[in-house]
């Protein structure tokens, strides 16, 4: 991460036999792992570098036990549920005789490259578990994750799991311990939450077979001091689009453990011999820098190892739900591109009721091909159109999901998730289609695969309206692995249409940012943050995304005022400006525009393309000052050019906006305004701040954009 201190050292792995030392060596930080008298590996340090004799002479548990209520042993990386350990187990297991609980004895270690595994075998059942951690040599950030394998044969039995995390992370002892985290809903997304965390056991967790619009699996630990630009930080993410549990344990006796992976309740999940479970990893990073210096961290990380195409510059796109909704028709669309066509935008998207017989959200999810009332000659002409516009061609799509009313229900009714026993709850008229049994998959690739190719698409938005409910696999011995089998098939479907065509994007959507990880942007473009596109609401939301995902992952559009959601009124400008802080897109009704708001539209568009670079390529820094102000800066690489992104929602009589602090800024440096033609000193702009010329009234913004001179 450029303008940080130079590191240490690149990212290393060592395993010290002699001690059962593990060490895991970031650029800034350090992580080890010693395996203790019982066989178990057992955490010893996260945080700030060590050198050898340092970890060597760090004392193997936090404090001596108590009484013989209390054990003294350091905490687990992976607790299971036997011996002196009452916090939550990590790992649960059933062997077929009815006894639970495994009791390790350490079988060996691997490190290859960059990569540690320790393996662990149970001392008296078939059973095998490898801790696997991962490092990179340009990232602070850690990757964990496990595997375990039933080594046994068929006279073994099976081995039920009720629980495997993909990691337990463990805190240093502090003076206090504050937990951040999102939390949200519908049309709320993303809201950033820093509480004291209490001596108990928290639990953050998704029971409904999405990542979830209500909480997300990513939190960061502080001592209740750190700040945006200084502090220490612990922060973890589960790369998981599915249900998915993580429980944070303060102890009475100075503890801070959290342990996370899939499943809720239960992974409920049967092993038979030779067979191997493998969790999601679940990534975590240290920083001296504060919570910016965190999210600067984890998006260098998902550029550089999650993102599937993080060089290729997000288009900006217009999407036509809100100024048609389901009378989607040839003319109409064709009406809508040649608009967006002129404000600028690269890709047009047509959104939901172009399929089937769909004209509400009663019918025809299931039924892709298009709807011959609205495309008598199909989607070729308007894609050729979209083409010729110079724009991609993108079709809205929901392969998850299905109506009752429709000709793939009529076909396959058993192929929707269900108990038979039970009446199967309907959200927003529809169904789930059960992506765990083999033949759905393979006509949910075929069928995408088909209308890809078919209609050349170069986009597709995924959406998955529902949660998961009355979860059955009526025949199947293992029903309960439906919570997994299903994400994990989403997951191929997406990753084989991307192989087989690789120029091919996806948006991920669920009512809006229902499913947003670190799993489902492996394999997609951006993600539509929130259905909320008011400006003054995405401010809130787009600060706590920010937390974990770079900009070029977040949809922001520019729609209609009055807002659709909140009936708010904004300028133009604002809504601009509040988009601009991520990857573009428009959604308004362009047809009942003015040639005024279409011109400035037009300016604007072209003023985000002169910062797209920064924005979605760039360092950024969230901003805050006194008058009811905030912002963002994005920072080139080398630090020449920047932009920042300046709001106050409302203002009030007394109270101008102070001097707003820009501390990416080199103080030895001089730098120019492009707009206003105006030279700064670095020093004064680190240290004092830039002096904001926003409009009166409520709802002021401004784009400064800087350039280093000297």
């Amino acid at each position: 991460m450029l303008g940080s201190p130079v590191p240490r050292t690149s990212s290393t792995v060592s395993f010290d036999r002699s001690l059962g030392l593990a060490v895991l060596r970031t650029p800034r930080s350090v992580y080890a792992v010693r395996i203790g008298a019982d066989g178990s590996p057992r955490h010893l340090h996260w945080g700030p570098a060590l050198d050898a004799a340092e970890l060597k002479a760090l004392p193997d548990a936090v404090s001596p036990a108590a009484s013989s209520f209390e054990a003294d042993a350091a905490p687990d990386e992976l607790a299971p549920q036997t011996g002196a350990r009452f916090g939550p187990a990590g790992l649960q297991v059933r062997f077929a005789d009815g006894t639970r609980g495994a009791q390790w004895r350490f079988a060996g270690h691997h490190v290859e490259g960059g990569e540690l595994r320790l393996r662990l075998t149970d001392r008296h059942y078939p059973l095998t578990a490898e801790l696997c951690y991962r490092v990179h040599p340009d990232s602070d950030v850690i990757e964990r994750w496990t595997e375990l394998t039933h080594t046994g044969t068929e006279d073994s039995g099976p081995i039920t799991v009720d629980r495997l995390d993909s990691a337990s992370w463990t805190a240093p002892p502090l003076p206090d311990y504050r937990l951040s985290h999102l939390i949200g809903g519908w049309n709320s997304e993303f809201q950033l939450h820093r509480d004291r965390l209490p001596v108990a056991e928290t639990v953050l967790t998704s029971r409904r077979g999405v990542t979830s619009h209500h909480a997300s699996p990513w939190l960061a630990l502080d001592d209740g001091t750190a700040g945006e630009g200084d502090g220490e930080v612990w922060s973890t993410a589960l790369a998981w689009s599915g249900s998915w549990r993580i429980t944070v344990h303060r102890d009475p006796v100075g503890r801070t453990i959290w342990t996370g992976g899939f499943g809720h309740e239960g992974v409920g999940w049967t092993l038979g011999p030779g067979e191997t479970l493998r969790t999601p990893v679940f990534a975590g990073l240290y920083t001296d820098g504060g919570f910016g210096a965190a999210s600067r961290a984890w998006h260098t990380y998902l550029r550089a190892h999650v993102l599937p195409s993080p060089d290729r510059d997000r288009p900006v796109l217009y999407n036509s739900w809100e100024a048609t909704g389901f009378g989607v028709d040839h003319p109409g669309q064709l009406h809508l591109a040649r608009l967006a066509a002129r404000l600028g935008a690269e890709l047009f998207v047509v959104d939901d009721g172009w399929f089937g017989t769909r004209t509400s959200d009663r019918a025809s999810l299931g039924d892709w091909t298009p709807r011959p009332s609205a495309f008598p000659d199909g989607l070729w002409p308007l894609a050729d159109e979209v083409h010729r516009l110079g724009m991609d061609f993108g079709l809205w799509v929901e392969p998850e999901m299905v109506n009752r009313d429709s000709d793939l229900y009529r076909a396959h009714p058993d192929w929707v998730v269900h108990t038979p026993t039970r009446e199967a709850t309907e959200l927003r008229n529809q169904l789930m289609l059960n992506f765990a049994r083999p033949e759905v998959e393979a006509w949910a690739l075929e069928t995408l695969d088909r209308l890809v190719r078919d209609h050349a698409v170069d986009w597709l938005k995924w959406d998955a309206n529902r949660v998961v409910t009355e979860a059955g696999r009526p025949g199947h011995p293992d029903p309960d692995r439906l919570w997994i089998d299903h994400t994990r098939a989403v997951y191929r479907v997406m990753d084989r249409l991307r192989a087989d065509h690789p120029g091919l994007r996806i948006e991920a959507c669920a009512g809006g940012g229902g499913r947003v990880d670190l799993g489902i942007l492996a394999r997609t473009d951006q993600a539509w943050t929130s259905d909320n596109t008011d400006p003054v609401d995405r401010i809130g939301i787009q600060h706590g995304f920010s937390q974990l995902c770079p900009a070029q992952t977040m949809a922001a559009w520019v729609t209609d005022s009055p807002n659709v959601t909140t009936g708010r009124v904004t300028p133009l400008r604002f809504r601009f400006h509040v988009a601009m802080a991520g990857a573009l897109g428009l959604g308004g009704d362009l047809t009942r525009w003015s040639e005024e708001d279409l011109d400035e539209a037009t300016a604007l568009v072209a003023r985000y393309k002169e910062i797209r670079p920064l924005v979605q390529h760039g360092r950024q820094h969230r901003l805050s000052g006194r008058g009811g102000v905030t912002g963002v800066h994005y920072a080139s690489e080398d630090g020449a050019e920047h932009a920042v992104l300046v709001w106050r929602p409302t203002s009030r009589f007394g109270h101008p906006p102070t001097a707003l602090v820009l501390p990416d800024l080199d103080p030895t440096a001089r730098y120019l305004d492009l707009d206003a033609g105006t030279p700064h000193s670095g020093a004064v702009l680190v240290r004092r701040g830039i002096e904001l010329a926003l409009p009166a009234g409520d709802y002021a913004s401004s784009l400064i954009r800087l350039r280093r001179t000297a």
